[in-house]
């Protein structure tokens, strides 16, 4: 089958790992989802601030996953336990040219993989698709999650300033990258956009 016509059919298909459902989000969820999005420390190195309603979680549930379900391609994750099929978290990988790998996790479950093991399913499968490559971010005063990129197999390539809204405050982010194809350049747009951009040795 094209690459291309196996992306146009992808949506968000369901991915079964050793400890994990990886699905799309329903109205369902918006308890669990509500739970993930208010927590501060979750929420700590994200642009936008936690959550605060059950309201606010139905909108923005609605705006960043259900209406991306209706796309020919998307591939935004709730991340269950195969226990229950509850989501305790997310992991997308966003629709621009970026392609940015974003997630986020319920904090009694961190520092136990989890994160590393859905991203690595959904990398599996992003493999078998039309996106050349991904991109992730990360806050400097954030090296956890720098370091399941790296574990992941994205290579550094440079850091650059930006201030953050709606937080509005400065942060200096690391930009890493993952090619599919080998043939693929670094993915230049916030190096060309925000002025204070370098590269950091020893990354």
């Amino acid at each position: 089958m094209d690459k291309e016509l196996t992306m146009i059919q992808e949506n968000t298909p369901a991915i079964s790992t050793q400890r994990l459902i990886l699905r799309q989000f329903t109205d369902k969820d918006v308890i669990s989802f509500f739970k993930i999005m208010s927590d501060t420390e979750v929420n700590q190195f994200l642009p936008w601030f936690p959550l605060t309603s059950i309201t606010e979680a139905e909108i923005f549930l609605e705006q960043n996953y259900l209406i991306k379900y209706q796309m020919p391609s998307s591939y935004h994750y709730a991340i269950c336990l195969k226990e229950d099929n509850t989501p305790v978290g997310y992991l997308n990988v966003n629709d621009s040219d970026s392609h940015d790998l974003g997630y986020g996790l319920c904090k009694d479950l961190w520092h136990q993989g989890i994160v590393y093991e859905a991203a690595r399913a959904v990398i599996d499968r992003l493999r078998l698709s039309a996106i050349p490559y991904i991109t992730a971010t990360h806050d400097i005063y954030n090296p956890r999650s720098g370091a399941v990129m790296r574990k992941l197999g994205m290579t550094y390539k440079y850091s650059y300033v930006e201030k953050l809204y709606p937080k509005n405050y400065i942060v200096t982010f690391r930009m890493y990258q993952l090619d599919f194809d080998g043939n693929v350049n670094t993915y230049n747009e916030y190096w060309d956009k925000y002025e204070n951009h370098f590269i950091e040795k020893n990354l």
